[in-house]
């Protein structure tokens, strides 16, 4: 029976709870390792940033978008570090919406889980957007198939649906109902595809490269690295996610903060890497407002012809494929645990004999591809980056608390020099939260005040943490609707055995 450690909005779930909600033996699959979800982090992080993000921000900083790249991924790591911790600590699907759970109280945690679902699904819908366009810029260069703008824009742009962005949302849809192994696997093949054809690139741009372009290195001094920094910052999500496969990872403890941390210090290395050829082989002006600004710089400074930007182009595609992969998984993670914890109706923790949400991944699939299909890039976008940013704040202070309530928690890693770490991860994500233009402050809101709307009318009186009971599952309930005063019979002969529901309708005060 979970008993609440405080009453009402701020009730926290308590730590046996969540060791026994890690260790359920009838949920999601434990079956990847460290090597994968490090791939998971990379798939989240390498794919339309690198591919298209130079381009945006290199007209604020020139060449010193290098530095900018180190700011942003420094910004990074902080947050990084706290969620290495909370992920190695409470080894259970949900991410923040999870960590907040335990450290912070309910009403937090359902304030971040529903922030995260909007911020996942929509960036599924706007990587999957600029994925289409990439599809009829490819199609054109090698094949000469040039798709009519009806079926390859949204209304608005000219076009009708965008049906190459609807593909691959249910494409990877299906991949997921495969599978958690079959999807990490490919993106694991896909994560070093990418990686291969940047590695091509780098290694192809210093046969061409040149100092010359790196003059004047700083053209609008610090501020136009500090604001290149903040737009770049935004290339680096995706590391989060990571944390949300805690529940399916083998050994969440070593393998969860081997990925984050590491998946974020690759990422970064790569990035600059990839700016510095870049910069070398184009000058700034070919570069800045370009929609794809390595395919540019290879074709301009290179001289190798056609051949070497379609390389670059499918390479595109393969990554922003696995990222959609990344954030799909990721969303439906979140979704699945508020459902096991009564916030969402308990239906959505039906497994497949694949042990996959289904009930989860088929819904959320047709809502983000009809998003996609019918919603113009621009608009998808704006709705993103704060979401990403409050996530981060609330993780590093959860550590911060953790660490004062529970010292003696077991912990699979430690954030170093807490709370002076997680403060700087807080005031870095803060700072940049101030440079979102007052329309995303708008639309955030609006979404908190639906969000609290469905919390008081459905998700406050269906608690179960509050109505002293554990996660669907923790206590043998199926999920599949039953009234949690049955059980199955552990026998496997199909019968129904009637136990009491412990506490319900109660929360106590420790």
């Amino acid at each position: 029976m979970a008993t609440a450690t405080r009453a009402g909005l701020m009730a926290r779930k308590p730590t046996a709870t969540l060791i026994a909600e890690a260790n359920d033996q009838r949920g999601l699959r434990r079956a990847v390792g460290a090597l994968d979800l490090t791939a998971l982090g990379i798939g989240g992080i390498i794919g339309t940033g690198i591919f298209v993000i130079i381009g945006e921000a290199i007209g604020d900083s020139g060449p010193a978008i290098v530095i900018s790249f180190v700011l942003a991924a420094v910004t990074c790591v902080f947050s990084a570090l706290s969620y290495a911790e909370l992920a190695s600590t409470i080894p259970i699907s949900g991410s923040a919406y999870s960590y907040a759970y335990a450290t912070l109280g309910e009403i937090v945690a359902w304030i971040i889980g529903w922030d995260l679902l909007i911020e996942y699904g929509f960036s599924v819908a706007t990587v999957s957007v600029g994925w289409g366009g990439y599809v009829k810029d490819l199609l054109d260069s090698v094949f000469g198939v040039a798709l009519p703008d009806a079926i390859a824009q949204p209304p608005g742009e000219g076009g009708v649906i965008n049906l190459p962005a609807v593909v691959l949302v249910v494409a990877i849809m299906t991949l997921l109902l495969i599978g958690v192994r079959q999807s990490a696997r490919t993106n694991t093949a896909m994560v070093v595809f990418k990686l291969t054809v940047l590695a091509f690139f780098v290694i192809v741009g210093l046969t061409a490269f040149t100092g010359d372009h790196f003059t004047p290195f700083a053209p609008e001094g610090f501020s136009g690295i500090s604001n290149a920094a903040a737009l770049i910052f935004f290339a680096y999500i995706g590391f989060d996610a990571v944390s949300t496969a805690g529940a399916e990872a083998r050994e969440p403890k070593r393998d969860l903060p081997i990925a984050v941390v590491g998946s974020l210090l690759i990422a970064t290395v790569i990035y600059i890497a990839v700016a510095i050829t870049a910069v070398g082989l184009a000058p700034v002006d070919k570069l800045a407002g370009s929609e794809a600004p390595l395919t540019d710089a290879l074709r301009s400074g290179a001289g190798l012809g056609s051949w070497a930007g379609d390389l670059l182009s499918l390479g595109a595609l393969v990554a922003i494929s696995s990222v959609v992969l990344t954030f799909f998984y990721g969303q439906t993670r979140i979704f699945y645990s508020m459902s096991r914890d009564g916030l969402v109706p308990t239906f959505f923790t039906k497994l497949t004999s694949r042990r996959t949400p289904a009930r989860i991944t088929i819904p959320v699939g047709i809502l983000t591809a009809i998003g996609a299909a019918v919603i113009p890039l621009k608009d998808l976008a704006e709705l993103i980056n704060i979401g990403t940013l409050f996530a981060f704040i609330l993780v590093n202070a959860g550590v911060i608390y953790l660490r004062r309530t529970e010292p003696d928690l077991e912990r699979g890693f430690r954030t170093p020099l807490v709370p002076l770490f997680p403060l700087i991860g807080i005031a870095l994500c803060v700072y940049l939260m101030t440079k979102l233009q007052q329309a995303t402050w708008w639309r955030f809101g609006i979404w908190m005040v639906v969000g609290l709307i469905v919390y008081a009318t459905y998700s406050y009186g269906h608690s179960r943490l509050r109505r002293g009971e554990d996660p669907v599952g923790v206590d043998g309930e199926d999920g599949d609707g039953d009234d949690p005063r049955f059980t199955r019979d552990p026998s496997g002969g199909g019968d129904r055995i009637d136990r009491p529901r412990s506490g319900a309708g109660s929360t106590s005060d420790s």
